[in-house]
């Protein structure tokens, strides 16, 4: 009795292992593919919208395009109105990004990074702040640890692009949610700077603290002026 009874729980233990392995490995991959893809989609999207829109106008020449436009802030809960790519997380790791951090969000086969409400919004000055998950359903900030100083993060949107470049990292405990105030641990100021901070757990399979992504807007161009040249053949891709 005593040996059927160990070999019971030895299955158990085995299935428990092989359950873990497939929700972080092959469905992580399968759902990172997903959101990949639909992220393109989203892309492709809003730049055939604008070529219908301006027919025959060629696009305009590179210049100075000003301050960058700055969407609605009032987003309904799971709307995408994003996408993210970061070339250092790899040339398929661009992700849609929807409002609000809950599960329907970030454990979405067709979103997986969630943008903080009551932050600002991509080129706003103030704290543009999204979070994501570091393994698992998709895992959009697994390679967050892989920043160096300079490395661009893209956001698009349905009106342009807008190049973040990172500044450094910072390490806090879950409850730390003053990172996500417009100037970061201090609420009482006025911003000044337009940044983006990313958020996710840290260390891999682990939810004991959160590791942060700083980094300033360093420019800004409509999307009828294309993606910034150093992804233009990347973004080609998507539209395949």
């Amino acid at each position: 009795m005593v040996g059927i009874l160990g070999e019971l729980l030895l299955t158990a233990g085995a299935l428990i292992l092989l359950f873990l392995g497939w929700q972080l490995w092959w469905n992580d991959a399968i759902m990172a593919g997903q959101q990949s893809s639909a992220a393109s989609d989203l892309s492709s999207e809003w730049i055939e919208a604008d070529r219908a829109a301006r027919g025959s106008e060629a696009p305009p020449e590179p210049a100075d395009y000003g301050d960058p436009v700055v969407g609605p802030a009032e987003r309904a809960s799971g709307e995408a109105f994003a996408i993210m790519y970061v070339p250092r997380f790899g040339e398929d790791s661009q992700r849609r990004v929807a409002e609000g951090i809950g599960l329907d969000v970030l454990n979405s086969n067709y979103l997986g990074v969630g943008h903080y409400p009551g932050t600002q919004m991509p080129g706003e000055v103030g704290n543009f702040a999204i979070a994501s998950h570091r393994s698992a359903y998709g895992g959009g900030m697994h390679e967050v640890d892989q920043l160096q100083l300079g490395d661009a993060i893209y956001i698009q949107t349905q009106d342009g692009w807008y190049t973040y470049r990172f500044r450094d990292f910072e390490y806090v405990a879950p409850e730390a949610v003053d990172v996500l105030s417009p100037v970061p641990h201090r609420p009482e100021l006025q911003p000044t700077d337009r940044i983006i901070t990313l958020t996710t757990c840290n260390p891999l399979y682990s939810t004991d603290e959160r590791i942060i992504a700083y980094g300033v807007l360093e420019s800004w161009q409509p999307i009828s002026a294309g993606p910034p040249a150093e992804i233009a053949s990347i973004v080609a891709t998507w539209e395949s």
